[in-house]
């Protein structure tokens, strides 16, 4: 259940999920210039370190 809320807010705001997931370490910072050169790469990012870990 906890899986679905942060892809749902990785979907709404991908940096915030992906926060959740790790905290603010390197995959964050990853994520927040991929969401800044575009929406759908952070996206992707965001959901794959959901499921991955």
């Amino acid at each position: 259940m906890a899986d679905l809320l942060r892809i749902i807010l990785s979907i709404l705001i991908p940096p915030l999920g992906v926060a959740l997931q790790v905290g603010l370490g390197a995959q964050f910072w990853i994520n927040v210039v991929l969401t800044l050169l575009g929406y759908i790469p952070g996206v992707i990012h965001a959901i794959y370190i959901i499921l991955t870990r």
